[in-house]
């Protein structure tokens, strides 16, 4: 065996070492990543947060049909809720707004109420 399939080797075994770590890491948020996908607001409003908390800062409002990009679900073990993570373009004035919201109104089913994907333990 050569020195370079030796090092091929080791550097193959520290990247799959690495990729377990950090899916392990990964794992043990509550947050879900998914493909962006799009859909509406299906509520009448929706307040959108900088993070998935009821508490959590205010950054903008979202109202029914405008559309969202999102890109991850989040689930709030204190607060028993999902959240939507995503970017809103309003209709009204056409402003983008980036953050959490409620899953009932931003779901990939564009219905409410929608059907919520499995709790992570």
């Amino acid at each position: 065996m050569t020195i370079h399939s030796r090092v091929r080797r080791a550097l193959a075994a520290s990247s799959i070492g690495l990729a377990v770590a950090a899916s392990g890491l990964a794992s043990a948020s509550t947050a879900q990543a998914y493909d962006t996908g799009h859909t509406t607001i299906s509520c009448k409003a929706v307040k959108v947060r900088k993070d998935p908390s009821k508490k959590s800062a205010v950054v903008g409002i979202a109202y029914r049909h405008d559309k969202v990009a999102y890109n991850q679900f989040a689930y709030k073990r204190a607060e028993k809720t999902w959240y939507t993570r995503g970017a809103v373009t309003r209709k009204s004035d056409g402003k983008k707004i980036r953050g959490y919201m409620i899953y009932d109104c931003a779901n990939p089913y564009e219905s409410n109420p929608a059907p919520k994907p499995s709790i992570p333990k």
